[in-house]
């Protein structure tokens, strides 16, 4: 088969008899629908097909799921498995807004956080709404930054799509336009080989309310999949890129496998792969990683 449909559901959310009825409606379309596949009991599953388009197999599987919690994500079968993960940081291999938690204690998190997301909709200009808001921190003190990295939570089946990867070979990176310190942090939590990100202006133990030049905006990451791309010899067509972010599009749209994880409304719309009920292990589901293949990281 030239394709695979595959259905992530929170485990115990996918049934046998959810993947005979869209077995059937692909086969409804005209398509050379294959036997499922379980690659984690009532959790994931493959369903091989020919004769369709992925964009047509996940409209398929979105009219027939009817509004069921399971995320469907359709690829080519030929080199499922990819050799670059690139991931943004901030509500992706993280639960929050890192800056926006900052603010708390600054007592502006309402008011950055409101910014925040009309950027990370695609409402504001990515560098100009950066600036704005570090500016407003200005005279933080730095104690700040390591209250808000202890009360950070990493995202859940994070380590283990790192960790997998990994054990497979795959080079795995952090691209954010969030900050150093924060994602040197969890780059080495998790084992991502190299993070990329700004770096705030501090000075006598305060934010000076500037990022350090160069900024990483979103032109940015689609430059550092490039160049990460070329200096392991692969073609874009091997990478997977992972966000929720306006300024995360250019690079989900360029990788070989680009998935909006939980992703704000622009994002969701245009993205050709989507991650809205799983956790981050879907992303190996994706790959064809079974349950047994899965690190724990």
């Amino acid at each position: 088969m030239s394709h695979i449909l595959t259905l992530v559901a929170p485990a115990g959310g996918l049934a046998a008899a959810t993947l005979a009825r869209l077995r059937a409606s692909l086969t409804a379309l005209g398509a050379d629908a294959g036997t499922p596949d379980w690659l984690a009991p009532e959790e994931a599953a493959d369903i091989p097909f020919a004769g369709l388009s992925p964009e047509q197999a996940m409209a398929a599987a979105t009219a027939a799921l009817e509004g069921a919690p399971i995320d469907a994500i359709a690829i080519p079968a030929e080199g499922r498995r990819k050799r670059l993960l690139l991931a943004d940081m901030d509500s992706t291999i993280v639960t929050s807004e890192t800056l926006d938690e900052l603010a708390a204690y600054a007592g502006l998190k309402e008011e950055i956080a409101a910014i925040t997301r009309r950027s990370m909709n695609g409402e504001l200009d990515f560098r100009q709404a950066l600036v704005e808001r570090v500016g407003m921190l200005k005279g933080l003190d730095v104690a700040a930054l390591e209250e808000t990295w202890a009360a950070t939570e990493i995202t859940p089946g994070a380590g283990a799509l790192v960790a997998t990867m990994r054990a497979h070979g795959a080079h795995c990176a952090i691209v954010s336009g969030g900050f150093t310190f924060f994602t040197g942090r969890v780059a080495e939590r998790l084992g991502f080989h190299a993070h990329y990100s700004n770096t705030l202006g501090v000075a006598d133990g305060k934010l000076t309310g500037r990022v350090e030049e160069p900024i990483l905006d979103r032109d940015a990451k689609l430059a550092t999949l490039k160049r990460l791309s070329a200096e392991l010899g692969l073609p874009l067509s091997a990478t997977l890129t992972v966000g929720d972010g306006a300024n995360d599009l250019a690079m989900l749209g360029a990788a070989g496998l680009g998935v909006a994880f939980r992703a704000k409304p622009v994002v969701a719309a245009a993205a050709r792969a989507r991650v809205d009920h799983a956790d981050l292990r879907a992303l190996l589901f994706v790959q064809g990683y079974r349950a047994s293949e899965i690190v724990a990281g």
